[in-house]
């Protein structure tokens, strides 16, 4: 088991993956930095096994998937995850290594927009998605992370081993972040700088379909972390629009004695059988919700108890 691992996903980084290893092993030396090459066709693989990481290779696209095979392979007591386009600096890496080592924390965000991430990045329509994103989840799931979408991370053992990856893309770091909120785990944030790419270094994040893919997570994680939440919205908007289009009914009745709009009147009450219907359906989803939280603390302990092994064996 390492002390220190240093994770890069990489897609054709070949002109700044090899100052972002020396620079991560220079702050870091006790470090292992792996870099796990996401079919890449412009030789950063070579270039990063020249500057010293370890490389290994996840042929499925998308850097979700990356993150899934890096999970999976590497053993170490701190993580550290890093882009490999030069964009966030080593220097923060100690410090937010410190607080996992030695104050346990579950996951360290680098939080890029107290800082300079609005002044450095050129690409407007990020600036807003990012502020966007932050806000949706700090509102729908009660937590202060600074950096929804941020590159830089860093994580314990315990994140590390009971992470389910779903994604397969960019929207990973979303989920990361609403997975340790929702299992109440440690999280700190530490501001650090942030630089826009280099000249000749191309983003690979699609600004559009990218954020729609955030904005779905999002959504999906709602419905299955807070169930009540999701599908109590949906029925008392059910009962609002039902009650809405029963007043006129109603007022008509109670003037005329008669019923001129049974269609309406049908279709009110079939609204407040599916509100009803989604009431219930949410408040099991709940209970079930909360199982599996019991059930994860069990999982807990036993990857603490791995973890335990792993350092004895070591």
């Amino acid at each position: 088991m390492d002390k220190i691992a240093v994770l890069i996903p990489c897609y054709n980084e070949s002109s700044t993956i090899s100052k972002v290893v020396k620079d991560f092993k220079r702050v870091l030396p006790e470090a292992v930095v792996y870099v796990y090459d996401n079919n890449s066709t412009d030789g950063t693989d070579k270039i990063a096994e020249e500057a010293g990481a370890i490389v290994r290779y996840e042929h499925r696209q998308g850097k979700g998937n990356v993150i899934r095979r890096m999970f999976r392979e590497v053993d170490a007591q701190c993580y550290i995850m890093t882009d490999g386009d030069d964009t966030y600096p080593a220097e923060s890496a100690g410090k937010m290594a410190d607080l996992v080592l030695k104050k346990n924390v579950d996951m360290v965000v680098g939080d890029r927009l107290s800082s300079t991430y609005f002044k450095e990045n050129k690409r407007p329509f990020h600036n807003m998605g990012n502020s966007l994103v932050r806000k949706s989840i700090n509102v729908l799931f009660k937590n202060d992370i600074k950096d929804i979408m941020t590159g830089l991370r860093a994580f314990s053992f315990e994140f590390v081993k009971t992470f389910p990856v779903l994604s397969k893309g960019f929207e990973i770091e979303t989920e990361m972040s609403i997975h340790a909120v929702e299992k109440n785990m440690y999280v700190e944030n530490v501001i650090i700088d942030y630089r826009d790419r280099p000249e000749g270094s191309e983003s690979k994040l699609n600004t559009y379909s990218d954020g729609m893919k955030v904005l779905k997570t999002i959504v999906k994680l709602y419905r299955t972390y807070k169930p009540m939440g999701f599908f109590g919205a949906i029925a008392i908007l059910l009962c609002i629009t039902a009650l809405i289009n029963f007043v006129p009914v109603m007022k008509i009745y109670l003037e005329t004695g008669l019923v001129p709009k049974f269609p309406t009147l049908i279709v009110c009450g079939f609204m407040v059988v599916t509100a009803v219907q989604s009431f219930f359906a949410g408040l099991m989803l709940q209970t079930m919700m909360q199982k599996n939280r019991q059930d994860f603390e069990m999982e807990l302990q036993r990857v603490y108890e791995q973890k335990k092994r792993l350092l004895e064996d070591k």
